[in-house]
């Protein structure tokens, strides 16, 4: 799940901002949508695609025109591509090109060199995608996301204005850095990041290794408590936590948060850069679910970390952290929203 370590990474955090960012944030109520029609069925996003892309070999998902308007979709942890089950077929019904990766540590996406340190770094992340976006010869792409996925597009968005068209990013800016990272939260704001201080520790790297089924499931309920997923819905995207770098990406992610392990020193400009929580320029509008059941900032928290035209959406009807599963009509109609102006 998301942690934004510039900007309050818990609701209670953000109340003292309300109502400074009120009058720049054009939020409004999106009527409830029903939760995905797929939720109970096993069909996926196949057939994979793959292509050599700076360290890895992505694998990915692509549906729609070649020649439509890119549309990149990223997914967070612990989820995996089938995030956007519902959402890829109305953007590519709508005429857009969408691809659909597995980041780093996911599903079919390989390193190409055992040698590569097995690094989850923010930055890093977003370096991937930039260099997918070259092997695939994309010029430019609106780019959205959730949980790792939004903080990744925030990044794009961010550092590279030129390659990213228009932003959709649920949960707003999660764009964070390891100093940030180190200041102590009140109690209740550290137990809701209990398992960030149980991947510290190497009983939970252990303990991930060996239950990451079963914890990805818990992450799923606390994070979306009125999501009714079903065992096949579940089953189709833990597949994709069976990579071999899964636990290695997901508790370096984590650690180096909390700037308990390093990153590379090739990424080390970037972070300086994103620590200084740069302002997006590009359109964007911004999601969250109203039974958001993860850790997350308040829209007035972040409304003025966006100086293009920007709207924010609250889409009701019980929509928790996974919002393009569980709200695909309402992702899919922000991604067609933004990209079209």
């Amino acid at each position: 799940m998301t942690a934004s370590s510039q900007l309050p990474r818990r609701s209670f955090l953000a109340k003292a901002a309300l109502g400074m960012a009120a009058a720049q944030l054009t939020s409004m109520m999106v009527p409830a949508f029903a939760q995905s029609a797929a939720a109970g069925s096993a069909r996926r996003l196949e057939p994979l695609k793959s292509i050599e892309a700076g360290a890895l070999d992505i694998g990915y998902y692509e549906a729609g025109p070649a020649n439509g308007a890119p549309v990149i979709l990223l997914h967070g942890w612990p989820y995996d591509i089938h995030m956007f089950v519902d959402v890829a077929p109305q953007l590519a019904a709508a005429g857009f090109r969408v691809i659909v990766p597995y980041l780093r540590g996911y599903g079919t996406t390989r390193f190409l060199s055992a040698d590569t340190p097995r690094n989850g770094q923010q930055s890093a992340v977003a370096v991937d995608i930039i260099a997918l976006m070259d092997a695939l010869k994309i010029k430019t792409a609106t780019v959205a996301g959730c949980d790792w996925g939004a903080r990744t597009a925030c990044i794009m968005a961010a550092l590279w204005p030129e390659r990213v068209k228009a932003l959709v990013s649920v949960s707003g800016y999660l764009i964070g850095s390891q100093a940030a990272g180190k200041n102590p939260l009140p109690p209740e704001a550290e137990l809701q990041w209990w398992y960030q201080y149980y991947f510290a520790t190497e009983r939970g790297r252990a303990g991930y290794e060996k239950n990451r089924h079963d914890f990805a499931k818990l992450i799923w309920q606390i994070a979306s408590p009125k999501w009714n997923f079903d065992a096949a819905t579940f089953e189709r995207s833990a597949v994709a936590f069976e990579n071999p770098d899964h636990v290695a990406i997901t508790v370096h992610n984590y650690r180096w948060r909390l700037g308990l392990a390093d990153g590379e020193a090739k990424y080390q400009a970037l972070e300086e850069r994103l620590a200084k929580a740069p302002v997006i320029a590009v359109p964007t509008i911004t999601l969250e679910g109203d039974a958001n059941g993860a850790p997350h900032p308040q829209p007035s928290a972040y409304a003025n970390k966006f100086s293009g035209r920007y709207e924010h959406r609250l889409v009701s009807g019980g929509i928790g952290h996974n919002l393009p599963q569980e709200a695909p009509e309402a992702f899919a109609k922000a991604v067609i929203d933004v990209a079209r102006g």
